[in-house]
């Protein structure tokens, strides 16, 4: 049996009516670019959040990339993240003008250690972006803590978590800001690009408002130079229609996760994903740690078993940054991880079956070195 990493028509095939219908209103109504389709998701989006505000985008790093230049981080600012997170996290932060600070991770999160920030702090840190990596949110009490008493802006790069929580509180909710993606294959996913920032900050909202829309306060009246970042209003439909699945497929990918770690948790070669003790884990990714994980790639592509690896190259290892001046070996976890990650099929979609062929995959490479060799 072949399982493919992700199968977006499986997801896609029990809403074509709802999209169809979305899709026909915004066409009947030409409300291509913003418009009421937008507001209906920006709405809905904040609810969903617990948050006062969700501003529509063009994708997750315009999210970021907005957010940080309505603090008013710019030049001569340096902002501190992970590692070990896509590119879009450090490029946002540069086209700001502002400097990339890395800090190392959790062993077992994999998410922003937080005694690994305090260490990072100078006197030019304006704000801090913890990356709730792979659909777990960081460890945000610790980091708002030191956040605060720094005067830092906290930004929550919630691009993979969409519907996770911390103690209770959803991912969007517990920062300053936070920014999502809705690229096809995240959680909650559009039909092509687009992102958000929700936020409680009436202020920071109304700017990133603006900066999204040219710098306009009104059709042609510009208070301060923007940027073209709006939302389509056919990505707002289908993602109206498909927020009201989302707690459904969640639970499903938590329940593919269960079955991944039971089956999993005997096989000591493999390091299976923690959820912390204050999260709700909406596994965006499943990404088991193996030591031998070319090996391990190449039985299961042979398998017909679609798999995949997030992220192979930390930042402070990519040529684009080599500029920043960080030592290969630096951030130890997070370089480590990097090295050592398997993402396997995770989609609401899965069955049993298909689990369960996974499963017996791994275990077959990792218990039969041989298999895998020839």
């Amino acid at each position: 049996m072949k399982v493919p990493f992700l199968d977006l028509n499986a997801h896609h095939a029990p809403l074509r009516n709802e999209i169809d219908e979305a899709i026909r209103a915004v066409i009947d109504s030409g409300a291509f670019a913003g418009g009421p389709f937008v507001a209906r998701f920006e709405e809905d989006f904040a609810a969903y959040c617990r948050a006062r505000h969700a501003i529509g985008v063009g994708s997750g790093t315009e999210a970021i990339w907005l957010t940080l230049l309505a603090t008013g981080i710019g030049p001569g600012d340096e902002v501190i993240t992970v590692p070990n997170t896509f590119m879009a996290t450090a490029e946002a932060i540069t086209f700001c003008g502002a400097r990339p600070v890395f800090v190392d991770v959790d062993e077992q999160t994999y998410t922003m250690n937080p005694d690994e920030l305090v260490q990072a702090i100078t006197d030019r840190t304006r704000a801090v972006i913890p990356v709730h990596l792979f659909g777990q949110p960081a460890d945000m009490d610790p980091i708002l803590e030191i956040a605060r008493k720094h005067g830092l802006f906290v930004i929550e790069d919630a691009c993979q978590a969409h519907g996770s929580c911390y103690k209770g509180r959803k991912a969007g909710a517990l920062g300053d800001a936070a920014c999502f993606s809705f690229y096809p294959g995240k959680n909650l996913g559009a039909f092509g690009e687009g992102g958000a920032v929700v936020t409680n900050h009436d202020a920071l909202q109304e700017k990133i408002r603006i900066l999204r829309d040219h710098g306009q306060i009104e059709k042609y009246h510009h208070t301060m130079i923007g940027w073209n970042a709006r939302m389509d209003g056919i990505q707002a439909a289908v993602l109206c229609v498909k927020l009201r699945h989302l707690e459904e497929a969640n639970e499903a990918r938590a329940i593919h996760a269960a079955e991944y770690d039971r089956a999993l948790e005997d096989v000591e070669e493999i390091v299976t994903p923690v959820c912390a003790p204050y999260a709700r884990h909406v596994y965006h990714i499943y990404a088991i740690r193996v030591q031998e994980r070319e090996e391990l790639l190449h039985f299961l592509n042979e398998k017909g078993i679609g798999c995949g690896v997030h992220y192979p190259v930390p930042i402070h290892r990519q040529e684009a940054y080599r500029n920043l001046g960080y030592r290969r070996e630096a951030f130890p976890v997070a370089t480590r991880c990097a090295g050592e990650f398997v993402s396997l099929p995770m989609f609401p979609e899965l069955n049993s079956g298909q689990v369960e062929t996974v499963v017996r995959a791994v275990k077959e490479a990792i218990v039969s070195p041989m298999a895998v060799r020839m």
